[in-house]
This record gives structure tokens, C-alpha cells and sequence, in this order.
């Protein structure tokens, strides 16, 4: 008997492609490095199980040295990758995460939710709420027994954190907390600010220039339709990717005290940012929110040049806000 040749049955360009066997090939994202003891910015990292049942697992990264009377502001991390790719391990977002407690002196939880499409949306929210609910059990009087967050966590300040698509998930967190949507979280506990790199949002109709940037426009559009959740018939005017539409939570109700939104000026997502900030401004949100646009770049820069000036100085200016 001859072979039978696989067929592609999806292609989503840059990430990924699903088989008619059902073979799932991911073509970037996929390399990982293991938590260590960096000696140029002397953070320290871990890796911790936070469901066995599920397999969610995080990184933790803290600055060395530190003693267990030092608290640190505790920034918890969602990595991007369109829900498709990539993880706290990945080379570059461990440099990212790295790099970013090194400059703000915090201790970082960067979660490994669990990828679409083989877990489908909202699964990656659910996920990444369960973290939410495990960093928070280890606040004075919790159950939780991770020594680094019990010795070194401030849980007086708290920040919800990421880029693209992770920082779309920092901001339904927060929504979520604010509107306390979710009965089973310690409502005591106060988020004290989000830091939403190139923020993941998008939505049927395009504004700015996605209005002329046709190739990009449909490119996004079926990255999303690629991880939509199955039963909706809202497409890609999902309140989970796009929360302007009618029927998504209020954004006066995000709870947190202060919002950071950075943006690049070449990125297809740029205008949703800012639209975003815009938005936010003119709620009743009862908050502080700021804007920050970097000039010459695209989506993501600091994850792909790390070591460049404008990354470099974004760093300081997140790490800046979280120390403010």
C-alpha cells in the first residue's frame, strides 16, 4: 500500500498548521530554555506546578539577592502568541520576563496557560484566572506554600501583565476582579495596576489603518478565527477580543488602579490600543491610565530585539510605573 500524503487542512501564517491527521506543527514558538540563575541581571528563576489536574504550570523569576523581610511588587505575566504559540520558556519571552524584573526589582509569576487549538478558547482565560486565584492564596493568611511568593510577594501591590495576546488576558482579569465576576476569588485582594504591551484587541469592522492595510487586516482576522470560541457567533466581534462591542463588561469597571498601554507606530494593532486608552479615559472608571507609543516599531520589537534602545527604555518606563 502506498502512503497516503497528509493534507493541510489549516495554515494559519506565521504559527501554525493543522493536518487532515490531525497533526498539529507549530512553526515558531516551540524552543524552550529551563529556569536558571542569570549572573548578568542576577534574577533567578523556577519552574512550579500550579494544577497537576490540568498541568498549568508558571515560571517564577526574583532578583538575587533578597531576604524574607524584602517585599517586592508582584507582576503577574501572560506571554503572547495569538493563544497559538510560545510559553513562559520560550528564549525570548524568558529574556523578556528576565530583563523585566531586573529593571523594576518585582518578583514575576509568568504563567503557561494552555494553547489553542487543541484547547480551545475561553480555556486560556480560564487558565490563566486559575493562576490569579493560585498566586493569590499565597497573601498573608493563604494556603498557598510557594516559598518565593510567601517570603518575597507584596501583596499590597500587584500587577497584571503582558503583551498582545497576554495582555488582552490581564485586561479580562482585571475585569473580572473589578466586577467580581468570579465569586471564588479572595475579593479583598486589590490589583493595583496592568501593564498591556501591544494590547491584543480587534474587532469585524476595521478603524485607522486597518482600514487600508488590507493583507494585515485579513492575516489577524483569521488568526482569530483560527481560536475563536467554538460556541460563539460573535466572530471576531467576540467581547473577548473586542471589547467595544455591545455586551462587553463596561470598562468602568476594570479593577485596578492604574493602566499602562503601550503601542507601535507600525503595528496593525496600534489603533485598537489606542482606541482602548481612549475609552478607558472617558469611562467612570475611577483610574489613572497612560499611553506610551514607541516610534519606527512593530509588533512586539522588545521580545525580538531585546537589547536594543527603544526595548531597553521601555523596560525602565514599565519598570518606572510598577515602582511608582
Amino acid at each position: 500500500m502506498g502512503s497516503v500524503s497528509r493534507e493541510i487542512l489549516h495554515d494559519v501564517p506565521p504559527y501554525v498548521r493543522v493536518y487532515n491527521d490531525g497533526t498539529i506543527e507549530r512553526l515558531v514558538g516551540v524552543d524552550v530554555i529551563p529556569p536558571s540563575f542569570d549572573p548578568i541581571t542576577r534574577v533567578t528563576s523556577k519552574d512550579v506546578i500550579i494544577s497537576p489536574q490540568t498541568g498549568i504550570s508558571a515560571r517564577i523569576f526574583r532578583p538575587t539577592p533578597t531576604t524574607p523581610a524584602e517585599k517586592l511588587p508582584l507582576v503577574i505575566y501572560f506571554h503572547g502568541g495569538a493563544f497559538i504559540i510560545a510559553s513562559p520558556a520560550e528564549p525570548k519571552y524568558h529574556e523578556s520576563v528576565n530583563k523585566l524584573v531586573s529593571e523594576s526589582r518585582a518578583i514575576a509569576v509568568s504563567v503557561d496557560y494552555r494553547l489553542a487549538p487543541e484547547n480551545p478558547l475561553p480555556i486560556a482565560f480560564d487558565d490563566s484566572y486559575a493562576a490569579l486565584r493560585w498566586v493569590c492564596s499565597h497573601a498573608p493568611g493563604g494556603s498557598g506554600t510557594e516559598e518565593w511568593l510567601k517570603e518575597n510577594a507584596d501583596f499590597d501591590r500587584i500587577f497584571l501583565a503582558g503583551d498582545s495576546a497576554g495582555a488582552t488576558i490581564a485586561h479580562h482579569l482585571a475585569i473580572q476582579v473589578g466586577l467580581k465576576l468570579k465569586p471564588d476569588l479572595d475579593v479583598s485582594l486589590k490589583i493595583t495596576g496592568c501593564v498591556l504591551i501591544n494590547p491584543y484587541f480587534w474587532g469585524k469592522d476595521p478603524i485607522g489603518f486597518e482600514k487600508t492595510d488590507h493583507f494585515r487586516k485579513a492575516m489577524v482576522d483569521k488568526w482569530w478565527e483560527f481560536v475563536c470560541p467554538l460556541d460563539s457567533d460573535r466572530g471576531l466581534d467576540d467581547p473577548l477580543i473586542n471589547p467595544f462591542v455591545d455586551g462587553a463588561p463596561d470598562l468602568a469597571g476594570l479593577g485596578c488602579g492604574r493602566v499602562i498601554v503601550t503601542v507601535s507606530e507600525k503595528d496593525i494593532l496600534r489603533d485598537r490600543g489606542v482606541a482602548y486608552h481612549e475609552k478607558l479615559v472617558k469611562s467612570k472608571w475611577n483610574g489613572n491610565a497612560e499611553i506610551v507609543e514607541i516610534e519606527g516599531e512593530d509588533h512586539v520589537f522588545h521580545i525580538f530585539d531585546p537589547n536594543c534602545d527603544k526595548a531597553m527604555n521601555l523596560m525602565k518606563k514599565l519598570a518606572e510605573f510598577i515602582n511608582q
